[in-house]
């Protein structure tokens, strides 16, 4: 369960992205961050949900923001991921769920009545400073980065 609030201090996590490479959110210090959090690549819902955020990348990012996916695939699958669909942002493997479980979206689930523990698809907007100014904890998976943009002006940024 997200216990993350607004105006709280985003973890600082370090993780691997999608072509090996160290990645922290230290390495955006001074940037807004769109970091969201999905289950799984390549699936239905995590796929239109990151093809909404690269068909509107040019938009996210003339607003300011960068990009970071994190699932618990591992980075060799986020390759591909990454290269099936174009995607042009960063997508961080977490197998052993620590940055899940920094933000609290690794959480029991359920579906036809069966429980299971997985990924709560959620967003975080992280100001230059390092604060989380809004969570989405069911983005919109269609409209994704127009929801973002919404909400961001809506703070008053």
């Amino acid at each position: 369960m997200v216990t993350l609030k607004v105006g709280d201090k985003a973890p600082v996590f370090k993780g691997l992205d999608q072509n090996g490479e160290k990645i922290s959110l230290s390495t955006y210090k001074g940037k807004k961050v769109v970091l969201y959090f999905y289950p799984e690549d390549d699936t239905p819902t995590c796929t239109v949900q990151a093809c909404n955020l690269r068909d509107n990348y040019a938009l996210l990012k003339s607003k300011g923001f960068e990009i970071i996916g994190v699932s618990p695939d591992e980075a060799k699958k986020h390759k591909k991921f990454e290269a099936k669909y174009d995607l042009p942002f960063t997508l961080i493997a977490d197998p052993d769920r620590k940055i899940l479980d920094q933000y609290g979206v690794w959480d029991e689930k359920q579906l036809y009545g069966r429980k299971y523990m997985g990924v709560l698809r959620t967003t975080f907007l992280i100001d230059e400073k390092g604060i989380i100014r809004k969570i989405f904890l069911r983005p919109k998976n269609k409209q994704h980065a127009e929801e973002i943009v919404a909400a961001w002006e809506a703070i008053g940024n």
